[in-house]
């Protein structure tokens, strides 16, 4: 399991959300509850396609090395 950091605002009766390490993963919400869900959901969605497209564009090169990496 990794841990982002998950920021919140107010904008009109909108709650705005985004992810503070990872660009373009941001959303919206009626409550904060609801910008809550949405803004894991589009986490989860942006770490599956970068996922995706890294796997396909390395899988006819040798020489690759892939291995979990932890950082604090």
């Amino acid at each position: 399991m990794r841990k982002f950091t998950a920021i919140y605002k107010k904008s009109g009766k909108w709650y705005l959300g985004w992810v503070e390490e990872i660009l373009g993963v941001n959303t919206q919400g009626r409550t904060l509850k609801e910008a809550k869900e949405n803004l894991k959901e589009a986490l989860r969605l942006i770490l599956e396609t970068n996922r995706l497209i890294t796997r396909r564009s390395i899988i006819a090169k040798r020489g690759i090395i892939r291995e979990s990496l932890s950082v604090s």
